[in-house]
């Protein structure tokens, strides 16, 4: 039974965020912030000047843009070492999730709440993920697939009544 077409309308996340430019725009307002956070900037000190780029790519792949990140940075297992080790803390995890998601209103990321909702969950999701993972002695598996984040629950990007 066809839907008529209706399913394959519904953009990823990825091309209602903005795409590349717009999450290239996101990490380098995100990561300006993180240099100058007494928090996080410790964490980060030595932070290469690749590395919004980079979160970039892996964010655009994870919302089912190109595969960028994987063909170029090793996939979700590449992302994956990058945490080991490194004892995250749950105050650090939060102070990430909120300079991030103000960095997405100052970028002016789509506000709608089907896409706030679908990027909101995947930022938890993967923050607390690489907090479980940055643990000493932390059971990792480093031959997963790349996350691939939808609209979820509240079924696609939000169109008001006209």
């Amino acid at each position: 039974m066809s839907d008529g077409g209706a399913a394959s309308a519904v953009p990823t996340l990825y091309a209602w965020a903005g795409g590349a430019q717009a999450l290239a725009r996101l990490t380098e307002c995100f990561y300006a912030r993180v240099r100058t956070d007494a928090l996080l900037g410790p964490v980060f000190e030595r932070m290469s000047a690749q590395h919004p780029s980079h979160v970039a790519l892996f964010l655009g792949e994870v919302l089912g843009g190109p595969r960028a990140y994987s063909e170029a940075h090793g996939g979700h297992p590449g992302m994956l070492r990058h945490h080991l080790e490194r004892h995250l803390t749950e105050a650090q995890r939060r102070r990430w999730t909120d300079l991030l998601l103000d960095s997405a209103n100052e970028v002016e990321l789509p506000s709608d709440p089907e896409f706030r909702s679908a990027f909101v969950a995947y930022v938890e999701w993967g923050s607390r993920l690489a907090v479980i993972n940055s643990q000493p002695g932390a059971s990792v598996t480093l031959d997963g697939p790349m996350p691939a984040w939808g609209w979820g629950v509240p079924g696609g990007p939000y169109r008001p009544e006209t």
